[in-house]
């Protein structure tokens, strides 16, 4: 469960009661992408002849650009995720970080759930005792991607909700 009990205003929409612009959300969304495309090769190493967590990120990139409906975006976010379900280890994770990705087009809140299998994945993959510095390296090559106008709330988010995420942004 990376979702918390009480959703912080201003990581819902203005247009469902919110604080969170457009472009916030679609800088939310951008974000999510990359985190989640940055780790696919962990799954695609694996099912290569499995499009579906790619598909998911694409989905995500067309919703920002006003291409694909929130609905359609969200369903290749859960096609991700049913192609993460039989695996385990990186290619498992990675597949959860592209569905994630995806889900930001329904709730931006999923940010953090394509961040946070991203860096599973990562940690996943690492060589025996190298599992710490592999997160560390993932969580900073991450909030180096953050965009300006959502670097701060997604900082905090990262704070508030680490417990329900694995505890993958601790610093």
């Amino acid at each position: 469960m990376i979702l918390p009990a009480v959703r912080d205003t201003r990581l819902i929409t203005v247009h469902r009661g919110g604080l969170l612009s457009d472009d916030d959300h679609r800088s939310l969304a951008l974000w999510s992408a990359e985190c989640a495309e940055h780790v696919l090769g962990l799954f695609e190493g694996t099912e290569p002849s499995d499009s579906r967590p790619r598909e998911a990120i694409e989905g995500i990139r067309a919703w920002m650009r006003g291409e694909l409906a929130m609905m359609a975006t969200r369903a290749l976010g859960g096609h991700s995720m049913g192609a993460a379900r039989p695996l385990s280890g990186a290619a498992r994770f990675a597949a959860y970080a592209a569905g994630q990705a995806a889900c930001v087009a329904h709730v931006p809140e999923h940010d953090l759930g394509a961040a946070a299998y991203a860096i599973k994945a990562v940690r996943a993959a690492a060589l025996p005792g190298t599992e710490e510095f592999a997160r560390r390296e993932e969580l900073q090559w991450q909030r180096d991607r953050l965009p300006g106008s959502v670097r701060e709330l997604v900082l905090e988010d990262q704070k508030n909700r680490n417990r329900i995420c694995w505890s993958v942004f601790s610093d």
